[in-house]
Protein backbone atom coordinates (compact mmCIF):
# COMPACT_ATOMS: atom_id res chain seq x y z
CA UNK A 1 0.00 0.00 0.00
CA UNK A 2 1.00 3.61 -0.49
CA UNK A 3 -0.19 6.81 1.14
CA UNK A 4 -1.29 9.81 -0.92
CA UNK A 5 0.78 13.01 -0.75
CA UNK A 6 -1.16 16.27 -0.85
CA UNK A 7 1.07 18.98 -2.30
CA UNK A 8 0.24 22.68 -2.19
CA UNK A 9 2.06 23.92 -5.28
CA UNK A 10 2.30 26.63 -7.87
CA UNK A 11 4.64 28.67 -5.67
CA UNK A 12 6.10 28.60 -8.32
CA UNK A 13 4.92 25.96 -10.78
CA UNK A 14 8.54 25.66 -11.94
CA UNK A 15 9.46 23.98 -8.68
CA UNK A 16 6.14 22.09 -8.45
CA UNK A 17 6.96 20.23 -11.66
CA UNK A 18 10.33 19.29 -10.11
CA UNK A 19 8.54 18.02 -6.97
CA UNK A 20 6.20 15.95 -9.12
CA UNK A 21 9.08 14.46 -11.08
CA UNK A 22 11.28 13.86 -8.04
CA UNK A 23 8.56 12.18 -5.94
CA UNK A 24 7.55 9.88 -8.79
CA UNK A 25 11.17 9.02 -9.56
CA UNK A 26 11.87 8.12 -5.93
CA UNK A 27 8.82 5.87 -5.75
CA UNK A 28 9.83 4.18 -9.02
CA UNK A 29 13.38 3.69 -7.73
CA UNK A 30 12.22 2.19 -4.45
CA UNK A 31 9.26 0.13 -5.62
CA UNK A 32 10.42 -0.77 -9.13
CA UNK A 33 8.21 -2.08 -11.89
CA UNK A 34 5.57 0.35 -13.11
CA UNK A 35 5.15 2.02 -9.71
CA UNK A 36 4.55 5.76 -9.47
CA UNK A 37 3.48 8.07 -6.66
CA UNK A 38 -0.01 8.85 -5.42
CA UNK A 39 -0.08 12.65 -5.48
CA UNK A 40 -2.86 15.20 -5.30
CA UNK A 41 -1.51 18.57 -6.41
CA UNK A 42 -3.38 21.73 -5.51
CA UNK A 43 -1.60 24.32 -7.61
CA UNK A 44 -2.25 27.97 -6.75
CA UNK A 45 -2.05 31.09 -8.89
CA UNK A 46 1.26 32.50 -7.70
CA UNK A 47 0.57 36.12 -8.72
CA UNK A 48 -1.95 36.44 -5.89
CA UNK A 49 0.45 34.91 -3.33
CA UNK A 50 3.42 36.99 -4.52
CA UNK A 51 1.35 40.18 -4.20
CA UNK A 52 0.30 39.34 -0.62
CA UNK A 53 3.94 38.49 0.24
CA UNK A 54 5.21 41.83 -1.05
CA UNK A 55 2.47 43.69 0.84
CA UNK A 56 3.26 41.82 4.06
CA UNK A 57 -0.26 40.32 4.17
CA UNK A 58 0.90 36.93 5.45
CA UNK A 59 -2.26 36.06 7.33
CA UNK A 60 -4.32 36.39 4.14
CA UNK A 61 -1.77 34.35 2.18
CA UNK A 62 -1.88 31.77 5.00
CA UNK A 63 -5.67 31.58 4.70
CA UNK A 64 -5.37 30.76 0.99
CA UNK A 65 -2.93 27.94 1.80
CA UNK A 66 -5.08 26.70 4.69
CA UNK A 67 -8.00 26.52 2.24
CA UNK A 68 -5.83 24.58 -0.21
CA UNK A 69 -4.81 22.16 2.57
CA UNK A 70 -8.44 21.58 3.55
CA UNK A 71 -9.39 20.78 -0.03
CA UNK A 72 -6.49 18.30 -0.22
CA UNK A 73 -7.73 16.68 2.98
CA UNK A 74 -11.26 16.38 1.54
CA UNK A 75 -9.81 14.95 -1.68
CA UNK A 76 -8.23 12.08 0.25
CA UNK A 77 -4.63 13.10 0.89
CA UNK A 78 -2.90 11.42 3.86
CA UNK A 79 -0.26 14.08 4.40
CA UNK A 80 0.18 17.75 3.45
CA UNK A 81 3.28 19.46 2.09
CA UNK A 82 3.81 23.11 1.17
CA UNK A 83 6.01 23.01 -1.93
CA UNK A 84 7.91 26.22 -1.15
CA UNK A 85 10.23 27.50 1.56
CA UNK A 86 8.89 31.07 1.86
CA UNK A 87 5.33 29.94 2.55
CA UNK A 88 6.51 27.93 5.57
CA UNK A 89 6.23 31.31 7.27
CA UNK A 90 2.52 30.38 7.53
CA UNK A 91 3.04 26.64 8.19
CA UNK A 92 1.51 26.87 11.69
CA UNK A 93 -1.64 28.49 10.27
CA UNK A 94 -1.90 25.72 7.64
CA UNK A 95 -1.30 22.92 10.19
CA UNK A 96 -4.02 24.30 12.45
CA UNK A 97 -6.56 24.09 9.60
CA UNK A 98 -6.34 20.33 8.96
CA UNK A 99 -6.21 17.08 10.92
CA UNK A 100 -3.59 15.62 8.59
CA UNK A 101 0.13 15.74 9.40
CA UNK A 102 2.21 18.35 7.59
CA UNK A 103 5.78 17.50 6.60
CA UNK A 104 7.70 20.71 7.29
CA UNK A 105 10.49 21.56 4.86
CA UNK A 106 12.57 23.00 7.72
CA UNK A 107 12.41 19.72 9.67
CA UNK A 108 13.68 17.71 6.72
CA UNK A 109 16.46 20.27 6.22
CA UNK A 110 17.53 20.35 9.87
CA UNK A 111 17.63 16.56 9.98
CA UNK A 112 19.94 16.39 6.95
CA UNK A 113 22.26 19.13 8.28
CA UNK A 114 22.48 17.53 11.72
CA UNK A 115 23.14 14.08 10.32
CA UNK A 116 26.29 15.48 8.68
CA UNK A 117 27.20 17.80 11.59
CA UNK A 118 26.76 21.09 9.67
CA UNK A 119 26.45 24.00 12.08
CA UNK A 120 27.12 27.10 9.93
CA UNK A 121 25.21 26.74 6.68
CA UNK A 122 24.71 29.63 4.28
CA UNK A 123 20.97 30.05 3.75
CA UNK A 124 20.01 31.09 0.22
CA UNK A 125 16.39 31.89 -0.61
CA UNK A 126 13.92 34.67 -1.22
CA UNK A 127 14.35 37.91 0.69
CA UNK A 128 11.56 36.75 3.03
CA UNK A 129 13.30 33.46 3.85
CA UNK A 130 16.68 35.16 4.39
CA UNK A 131 15.47 38.24 6.30
CA UNK A 132 12.42 37.05 8.22
CA UNK A 133 13.50 34.83 11.09
CA UNK A 134 11.06 31.93 10.51
CA UNK A 135 13.57 29.57 8.85
CA UNK A 136 16.63 30.82 10.74
CA UNK A 137 14.78 30.31 14.04
CA UNK A 138 13.57 26.87 12.94
CA UNK A 139 17.21 25.85 12.39
CA UNK A 140 18.46 27.65 15.53
CA UNK A 141 16.00 25.62 17.61
CA UNK A 142 17.83 22.54 16.38
CA UNK A 143 21.27 23.93 17.14
CA UNK A 144 22.15 25.16 13.64
CA UNK A 145 23.44 28.72 13.18
CA UNK A 146 22.54 29.75 9.64
CA UNK A 147 24.26 32.66 7.90
CA UNK A 148 22.78 34.76 5.11
CA UNK A 149 24.47 36.75 2.32
CA UNK A 150 24.87 40.52 2.70
CA UNK A 151 22.10 42.92 1.64
CA UNK A 152 23.30 43.46 -1.93
CA UNK A 153 23.51 39.70 -2.52
CA UNK A 154 20.13 39.11 -0.87
CA UNK A 155 18.52 41.69 -3.16
CA UNK A 156 20.23 40.22 -6.23
CA UNK A 157 19.17 36.68 -5.36
CA UNK A 158 15.57 37.73 -4.70
CA UNK A 159 15.51 39.45 -8.10
CA UNK A 160 16.88 36.31 -9.81
CA UNK A 161 14.20 34.14 -8.16
CA UNK A 162 11.21 36.39 -8.88
CA UNK A 163 12.45 37.90 -12.15
CA UNK A 164 13.83 34.75 -13.76
CA UNK A 165 13.52 31.37 -12.04
CA UNK A 166 9.77 31.42 -11.41
CA UNK A 167 9.40 32.11 -15.16
CA UNK A 168 11.70 29.22 -16.06
CA UNK A 169 14.54 31.52 -17.14
CA UNK A 170 17.99 30.14 -16.29
CA UNK A 171 21.06 32.15 -17.33
CA UNK A 172 24.81 31.69 -16.98
CA UNK A 173 25.01 35.21 -15.55
CA UNK A 174 22.68 34.35 -12.67
CA UNK A 175 24.35 30.98 -12.13
CA UNK A 176 27.73 32.73 -11.81
CA UNK A 177 26.27 35.40 -9.52
CA UNK A 178 24.91 32.80 -7.09
CA UNK A 179 28.13 30.75 -7.17
CA UNK A 180 30.02 33.97 -6.32
CA UNK A 181 27.68 34.59 -3.34
CA UNK A 182 28.49 31.12 -2.03
CA UNK A 183 32.20 31.71 -2.51
CA UNK A 184 32.03 34.98 -0.54
CA UNK A 185 30.37 33.16 2.37
CA UNK A 186 33.48 31.02 2.86
CA UNK A 187 35.11 34.12 4.38
CA UNK A 188 32.47 33.87 7.13
CA UNK A 189 33.32 30.20 7.64
CA UNK A 190 30.17 28.72 6.17
CA UNK A 191 30.47 24.92 6.25
CA UNK A 192 27.64 24.19 3.81
CA UNK A 193 24.99 25.86 1.67
CA UNK A 194 21.20 25.53 1.82
CA UNK A 195 19.17 25.87 -1.38
CA UNK A 196 16.43 27.43 0.76
CA UNK A 197 14.22 28.24 -2.18
CA UNK A 198 12.80 25.37 -4.21
CA UNK A 199 13.85 27.07 -7.50
CA UNK A 200 17.58 27.45 -6.77
CA UNK A 201 18.38 23.93 -7.99
CA UNK A 202 17.35 25.08 -11.47
CA UNK A 203 20.66 27.02 -11.64
CA UNK A 204 22.98 24.17 -10.68
CA UNK A 205 22.80 20.98 -8.61
CA UNK A 206 23.89 21.10 -4.95
CA UNK A 207 26.92 18.98 -5.86
CA UNK A 208 28.29 21.95 -7.86
CA UNK A 209 27.83 24.57 -5.16
CA UNK A 210 31.48 24.60 -4.07
CA UNK A 211 30.40 23.76 -0.50
CA UNK A 212 28.39 20.74 0.67
CA UNK A 213 24.94 21.58 -0.72
CA UNK A 214 21.48 20.80 0.67
CA UNK A 215 18.57 21.21 -1.72
CA UNK A 216 15.37 21.64 0.29
CA UNK A 217 13.24 20.42 -2.62
CA UNK A 218 15.10 17.10 -2.79
CA UNK A 219 15.04 16.63 0.98
CA UNK A 220 11.33 17.48 1.17
CA UNK A 221 10.44 15.12 -1.69
CA UNK A 222 12.39 12.31 0.00
CA UNK A 223 10.61 12.86 3.30
CA UNK A 224 7.23 12.69 1.54
CA UNK A 225 8.17 9.44 -0.14
CA UNK A 226 9.49 8.00 3.16
CA UNK A 227 6.11 8.80 4.70
CA UNK A 228 4.11 7.50 1.74
CA UNK A 229 5.93 4.17 1.62
CA UNK A 230 6.33 3.58 5.37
Amino acid sequence: SMRTSGLIGGMSWQSSKLYYERINQLVADRRGGAHSARIILNSLDFAEIARLQSEGRWKEAGAILANAAQSLERAGADVIAIGANTMHKVATQVMASVRLPLIHIGDTLAKALRSEARSRPLLLGTRYTMEDPFMIDHLANKGIGALVPDKADRDALHAIIYGELIKGIVTDKSRDAVLAMIERSCAHEADSVIFGCTEIGMLFPPTEAGLPGYDTLDLHAEALVDFALS
